[in-house]
């Protein structure tokens, strides 16, 4: 229950993102619906077929990052081009093995440091907002700080869920306006743009392959549960960009909630385990039910709010990305580099500072370890 409440409680990051790429309130419904439909059909028809616990989500680090992208001004239809691109790169990695060789290649330090400047801003947010607006965020602070110390697990999802509550009796929500309780579910016609796609697409795959698909495999690995790379890489990719071409921008495996899962609080019998990532599946079926009128609700919220608890969610994952990256003498430069290339937030010749960071912190890796 912690883990799906959990991803409740970054809902608010995945409608940023889909905002910040120009999607329409309506677009931005129906990919959270659907997104969250594929959560639940993946996450049961894996854990089934595979008798494994396998738990299927989106990349909130992923999410993040296009949150942080808006400065492009893309229109949704490239952004839809970039997702779909991503996606099939996932395929990729499942179908042709030696793709996954060369990701694996790409110090985890560089990819860590990639992600902690995708996340800093956010991080950075949640402090000029508790300063702007101390009586909705350091209640949210406090609970988090209190919970860190008692119960870690619960500490985001409860902290943030106390936000949106603060927040919506405060006058800070504007007018929400919710056209229709189901979303419109109209087909995105995708635009493919070499540019987008290098400013987006890519550096979205790497971001999930890095902080989603393949921690998720270790820790399922470190369980006991031998996962089918190849099989899970395609189904997922595959329902990826399925989602695609409704705006959702990736459904990937699972890190913390695999955790969860697939140890001994699931069950006691490890060939048991899988039924627990099933019923998750099944309650995130029911949540994408009530998906247009949580995103009507959030588009209400001022945007400096909203990246104020979309950084407390965060605040563990940047942590944890600023510890890989300056963990080795040899790549430290490297991933210094590019955090700062990836937290400055340059576009050029129309790529964004992710793709740029990634570059830089591969060449300067490459320079030094001769």
């Amino acid at each position: 229950m912690a883990s799906t409440t959990g991803s409740i409680a970054t809902f608010g990051i995945a409608i940023a993102g889909l905002s910040a790429m120009g999607a329409s309130s309506s677009q931005t419904a129906t990919a959270i619906a659907l997104m969250l439909f594929g959560y639940g059909v993946l996450s049961i028809g894996l854990s089934y077929w595979l008798k494994m616990p396998v738990s299927i989500v989106w990349s909130t680090p992923g999410a993040a990052f296009l949150a942080t992208s808006a400065g492009l001004g893309l229109d949704f239809n490239t952004a839809v081009g970039a997702f779909i691109v991503s996606s099939l790169l996932v395929v990729l990695t499942g179908a042709w093995p030696a793709l996954g060789r060369v990701i694996r290649k790409i110090p985890p330090q560089i990819s860590a440091a990639m992600l902690a400047g995708v996340i800093f801003p956010f991080v950075v947010a949640t402090v000029h907002s508790a300063v702007d607006f101390p009586l909705l965020i350091m209640p949210t602070v406090i609970v988090w700080l209190t919970l860190n110390r008692f119960l870690p697990l619960w500490a985001s999802p409860v902290a943030i869920i106390t936000g949106f509550v603060l927040i919506s009796r405060s006058e800070a929500v504007g007018e929400i306006e919710v056209a229709s309780f189901w979303p419109d579910f109209q087909i995105v016609s995708p635009v493919f743009d070499v540019a987008a796609i290098l400013a987006i697409g890519v550096p979205l795959y790497l971001i999930t392959m890095a902080s989603q698909n393949l921690p998720g495999l270790a820790i399922m690995g470190s369980l006991g549960y031998k996962l089918p790379t190849s099989r899970v890489f395609i189904t997922t990719g595959l329902g990826s960009a399925i989602t695609g071409f409704f705006g959702g921008f990736g459904l990937n495996l699972a890190a913390i909630t695999a955790a969860l899962n697939a140890d001994e609080s699931a069950a006691k019998d490890p060939n048991r385990r899988w039924l627990a990532a099933a019923w998750g599946g099944v309650v995130y079926i029911l949540f994408a039910i009530f998906a247009a009128g949580f995103a009507a609700f959030v588009l209400a919220v001022p945007t400096e709010l909203l990246l104020a608890l979309a950084g407390l969610a965060l605040l563990n994952t940047f942590a944890g990305a600023i510890r890989t990256a300056v963990s080795d003498d040899q790549t430290r430069l490297a991933g210094v580099v590019t955090l700062v290339i990836g937290a400055a937030g340059v576009t050029i010749l129309g790529v964004g500072g992710a793709f740029w960071a990634l570059v830089a912190g591969i060449i300067i890796w490459s320079i030094r370890k001769r």
